[in-house]
């Protein structure tokens, strides 16, 4: 039975219709991680430790499409809520061809400076030459990442988030089957894992553009528009939340990589890349669910339903809570084996990131209730107030922590950063959810 944003959802319900999006993010998530599995099993630490220094750059490059995605799905369903289903179409066209626009020139402007980047990282040698050759690949499809960004929001606005996950999963399978016959097979080391990824992104990007473009029975398809200058603003400030959570996130990747490099060297780097990885399979769950479950906040929130927003909000609170618990008691439990199939050749490396892992995954307790805060409050259309959530956890908190606990505590204050910044952040997003219940109407 179909699920429609206009429904009363009961908790297994809601669960249904976050369901696909909840799996797309760990699938997304679990191939990243089998391409860092290739790399560092068949290539070698060295290459492993350059795509790791050079991915938070090419991250920042991507965050465009998550700012739109998010933001403008806030504005798309709220448009949907209020029945004017012609002007939410408008507004949804302009989004995709401002990004496509945005992609080309952010894609020449990475290729121009992508080596002096490198090096400014850190990245000398060996190193530089494969932060070069991985990121050069990767830019090329940055349009199509940016707009798999975008359509993993508007699916779910569209009430197709199964074909978001079924794009994901074919994009995921096809990265994994290449890293295997690009990287296994035809040995072409770094070269192979950026081609498998590029594929994997033009699959992502292009299929839902070839949906929209075409006539379709979801609630949104691609029109001709017009630039409307105060819907952008809008759109840009309401998803500025998402834009600094993923630049602030590679950022303080950014800032990670230079205190390892200062601390350990290359094995640090090595194992915060792993650490990487494993927290973005969690992280996953708390992101899809709100992915899935903005587009329904924002169209009962637009209609002005606010028994059905107060379940809502209630019923979320819920159900992040108890994963927290549940994801922190398994991060523990798995950080020896996950640290053995990543760098089990090397057993300094392995105790080094068992031990990284098993701290860091203290995170994972406080993790769910930020992610969700920031993004309830980008649903409701209050981008100044996610972005404040968003800013203080991913880098006011981060940068102070990462920069003064190693003073204190050595290496291990370096991976207990994250664990502080959690806990500061939970003060400012409950402060938050409290101070705007009333207004909002969801207390």
């Amino acid at each position: 039975m179909k699920i429609q944003l206009s429904d009363h959802f009961t908790t297994p319900r809601l669960l249904r219709f976050v369901f696909p999006s909840i799996v797309m993010m760990i699938f997304t998530s679990i191939y990243g991680v089998v391409d860092g599995l290739f790399v560092s099993n068949y290539v070698g630490k060295t290459p492993f430790a350059a795509v790791n220094l050079i991915m938070p750059f090419l991250m920042i490059m991507g965050a465009v499409g998550f700012m739109f995605g998010t933001g403008g799905s806030a504005v798309v369903s709220q448009s949907l809520g209020e029945g004017k289903p012609e002007r939410a179409n408008q507004y949804f066209s302009m989004m995709v061809y401002v990004v496509i626009g945005s992609g080309i020139v952010l894609t020449l402007a990475g290729l121009l400076f992508l080596r002096p980047i490198a090096a400014a990282f850190g990245a000398t040698g060996e190193m530089l030459d494969n932060c070069v050759v991985y990121g050069r690949i990767i830019l090329s499809t940055l349009t199509a990442f940016m707009l798999q960004n975008v359509f993993q929001s508007f699916l779910v606005t569209a009430e197709r988030p199964q074909l978001g996950l079924a794009v994901t999963v074919a994009a995921g399978v096809a990265n994994m089957v290449l890293d295997f016959v690009f990287i296994a097979v035809f040995q072409w080391g770094i070269a192979g894992a950026a081609a498998a990824t590029a594929a994997s992104q033009l699959l992502g990007g292009l299929i839902p553009l070839i949906y929209f473009l075409r006539p379709n029975t979801s609630r949104l398809r691609l029109v001709k528009t017009r630039l409307d200058a105060h819907i952008l603003a809008k759109t840009c400030i309401n998803g500025s939340s998402e834009l600094m959570t993923n630049i602030s996130m590679s950022l303080v990747n950014i800032l990670y990589n230079f205190q390892l490099m200062r601390y350990i060297g290359e094995d640090g780097v090595a194992a915060y890349g792993i650490i990487m990885y494993v927290s973005f399979i969690f992280a996953a769950i708390f992101i899809g669910y709100s992915i899935g479950s903005a587009p329904v906040i924002g169209y009962h929130y637009g209609a002005g339903n606010y028994t059905e927003l107060k379940g809502l909000f209630r019923k979320s609170l819920c159900l992040i809570t108890l994963w927290n618990v549940v994801l922190t008691i398994l991060a523990v439990l798995t950080a020896q084996p996950l640290a053995q199939i990543f760098v089990g050749y090397d057993a300094d490396l392995t105790a080094l990131t068992r031990r990284a892992l098993t701290l860091y995954s203290l995170s994972f307790l406080f993790m769910g209730h930020n992610i969700f805060g920031s993004a309830f409050f980008t649903a409701l259309g209050n981008g100044v107030v996610s972005a404040a959530i968003s800013f203080l956890r991913t880098l006011l908190f981060q940068v102070a922590a990462v920069l003064l606990l190693p003073l204190l505590l050595g290496l291990d204050g370096i991976w207990l950063a994250i664990v502080a910044a959690e806990v500061l952040a939970l003060v400012i997003t409950v402060y938050f959810l409290v101070k705007k219940g009333t207004y909002y109407h969801y207390i």
